[in-house]
């Protein structure tokens, strides 16, 4: 059976956006001006295969594989699809409908509103919330990772289905999010922060309401966008570019964010060059095995052909799966079985299990970087080197865009995009660019190098980043822009991921 929620089906009126600058509507372009880079299909064609790793053997946990990049956690891979698919999920936001009945669309402004698991509401989908109307429903009960009160997607058992061959399907806000073993128990944990929240406002207030719990579980969640996950991914530098003035906790009001390149007349858009190159940098950081808990070996992310239990969602996995989030997210240790994952570097290479991506997630297009090369082309993105210059930075020059792993061992085995086609003289697709720029700032001739998007993805992540937060009027950038999360929240006068995490495991 063909699945209706294939991974990175274009959204409802993406592949219409026009180029007028005239136009404002739920898609545009940040560049409006710079021409589309054409490129042959097999030329893409070849450059996805040059950047499509070969099948690895596992790396024993406690081995620190080269690939790795030492300055992200593993789990910023998937908490970076999980903000994906809140930035794009399709149906009317339960806020818009909320404030403005009559305004419906079919698709929605992308916000940093959670409408992923939120759907349109305990009103309308009362089948995602507890009996109370307030709190979110959970799933069956997991273990392995020593936190009793880990929980699975609330699931529409497939006994209670005609279709007998049918798999557990999760109930929740947005299919997506069940893609794969780790970004639906990521999800799980953002139901039970939600949980968390209305126990502590109960607790201070004696009472609570869903729209006051749901405005506080938002504000903490950008503030971890904004605060945690943007500076890890771009960098502290390139963070202050976009936002000056930030330090450790919070940015100085006094200071005018930097929004060069994103701007609009009357709500905010997604730009294609985020969508469709900028923002799909993550898929260059996924590892093929993941280690969930300390009774468990390595798990295969993917495999097309079916071989083997693998991380594939969409269905009700083994009950000892549950994923020991410091594993993913730290304080693990730094060595050792137990030790900290980190992710993948970004670079020119993406894992083999991205370039065979099975069947339920992918359909027919298998290779993540063929659909990510191919859809750049079929929306007329410019060339990662236009829009340098329009910058005013100097393009990275052709012999110095590597395709391949950036390892020392497999520097005799890289090829530059031009051993490729010729054709791609001055010329680079966007999310390739963007990919090789990273590696060239980042790469310093060993293993152990931090990496970080540069300066060309840096400003489009960045800004798309800010831009949708000062552009939103619910969120707290626009609303109270000095709010903190909740001092009970913090650890060392701080909030990250890690926090989160650690509340939603005190929830009731």
């Amino acid at each position: 059976m063909k699945p209706k929620f294939a991974h990175g089906a274009p959204l409802r009126g993406l592949a219409t956006n026009p180029r007028s600058s005239l136009f404002e509507g739920t898609f545009g372009r940040m560049f409006r001006t710079l021409p589309a880079a054409v490129f042959l299909k097999d030329d893409l064609i070849n450059l996805a295969k040059a950047m499509s790793a070969d099948p690895d053997p596992a790396t024993p946990p406690e081995e620190i594989d080269s690939e790795e990049n030492s300055a992200i956690d593993a789990g910023y891979t998937y908490l970076g699809q999980f903000i994906d698919h809140d930035l794009t999920f399709d149906p009317a936001s339960s806020l818009q409908r909320l404030n403005d009945p009559d305004g419906l669309v079919d698709y929605r402004t992308p916000r940093f509103d959670l409408d992923s698991m939120y759907g349109r509401g305990p009103d309308d989908q009362p089948y995602l919330y507890a009996s109370d109307g307030i709190r979110m429903l959970l799933g069956r009960k997991l273990s392995g990772n020593g936190d009793s009160g880990t929980r699975d997607l609330p699931r529409i058992a497939s006994d209670r289905m005609s279709d007998k061959d049918m798999p557990d399907r999760a109930l929740i806000g947005d299919p997506r999010n069940d893609e794969n073993v780790i970004v639906s128990q990521l999800h799980a944990i953002f139901l039970r922060f939600h949980n968390r929240v209305a126990d502590f406002l109960e607790e201070i207030n004696g009472r609570t309401t869903f729209g006051e719990v749901q405005k506080m579980v938002r504000w903490h969640y950008q503030w971890v966008v904004l605060y945690d996950f943007l500076p890890t991914i771009i960098g502290q530098q390139n963070m202050a570019e976009v936002l000056p003035g930030i330090s450790n906790s919070y940015y100085s009001e006094s200071k005018t964010p930097n929004l060069e390149y994103y701007s609009w007349k009357n709500e905010p858009y997604m730009p294609v060059e985020f969508s469709v190159a900028a923002y799909r940098f993550g898929h260059s950081m996924v590892r093929p095995f993941y280690l969930l808990n300390k009774n468990l070996d390595l798990i295969p992310l993917f495999d097309r052909f079916g071989k083997g239990e693998t991380l594939v969602g969409f269905h009700a996995f083994p009950e000892n799966w549950a994923i020991d989030w410091d594993l993913f997210f730290g304080p693990a240790a730094e060595t050792g079985r137990m030790r900290v994952q980190k992710s993948y570097k970004i670079d020119t290479s993406v894992s083999n299990p991205m370039a065979n991506l099975p069947n339920v997630i992918a359909g027919d297009e298998f290779s993540i970087a063929a659909r990510n090369l191919l859809r750049g082309n079929n929306m007329g993105l410019p060339s990662g080197q236009d829009i340098a210059r329009l910058m005013g930075l100097t393009p990275i020059p052709d012999e110095k865009l590597i395709v391949g792993k950036a390892t020392v061992e497999e520097q005799s085995n890289n090829r530059t995009i031009l051993e490729i086609s010729p054709n791609f003289k001055g010329n680079a697709p966007l999310w390739f660019y963007i990919l090789a720029e990273a590696r060239h700032f980042s790469y310093k001739g060993d293993d152990s190098a931090a990496f970080h998007l540069g300066p060309v993805g840096s400003r489009i992540v960045g800004e798309v980043f800010l831009g949708l937060l000062l552009g939103d009027f619910h969120s707290f950038l626009y609303q109270d822009p000095n709010w903190k999360p909740f001092a009970q929240f913090q650890q060392n006068g701080t909030f990250k991921m890690r926090d989160l995490i650690r509340q939603a495991k005190l929830a009731k």
